[in-house]
């Protein structure tokens, strides 16, 4: 159906994305690039614009998307019924609606709260794991800050962990400490 296709769509555009709710809620037909250097325009916070960088099978989504909804430029890329923007809540309840009915074949998301914001951290995450530098994730993410950006490397204990691994440990013996015999010799004729 319609809607289902509009919210397949939008959740893929939101996982591989990593946008605001208000990001994605005020994006318009126009705002989307699929040809050579396909992106996303999208108005961040603070009125800042900033352009994100789509991959092939997700401008092909949407490329379908944009024929069958047939709106005009300025419309809203992921409209109501009845032809305007969705709303906060309403996003958050078709990602509500798509967890319900996704655990019922992956019992592993059973009592976990994913919200849109979940989905932009897992995009964050994503990237920093396959080794982005934090400072283009703040800049894929809108931050304004790369302070912004460390509570993804905070919340990562397999990074950590994969960063351990590189380190090697101190070449150190374990037990007492005993001094050289020139040392020794030393501290007796003192």
């Amino acid at each position: 159906n319609w809607t289902g296709r509009r919210d397949h769509v939008l959740l893929t555009m939101a996982l591989q994305t990593g946008l605001r709710v208000s990001e994605i809620i005020n994006i318009r037909c126009q705002d989307v690039v699929t040809g050579t250097g396909a992106h996303i325009v999208c108005e961040g916070k603070g009125r800042k614009q900033r352009a994100t960088p789509l991959r092939q099978e997700l401008c092909r989504l949407i490329q379908v998307w944009l024929n069958e909804r047939k709106g005009l430029p300025t419309d809203p890329l992921f409209p109501t019924i009845r032809g305007s923007k969705l709303s906060r809540d309403a996003v958050e309840h078709i990602v509500r609606r798509h967890i319900c009915a996704a655990t019922k074949s992956c019992q592993s998301l059973t009592g976990k709260r994913v919200s849109p914001h979940v989905l932009r951290h897992s995009t964050a995450m994503e990237l920093l794991q396959h080794g982005v530098d934090q400072t283009v994730i703040a800049l894929w993410l809108g931050h304004e800050s790369v302070e912004t950006t460390q509570v993804y490397v905070h919340a990562d204990l397999r990074i950590k962990e994969q960063a351990l691994a590189r380190v090697q440990a101190p070449d150190s013996h374990p037990g007492r400490y005993r001094p050289d015999d020139a040392l020794l010799a030393f501290l007796e004729a003192l």
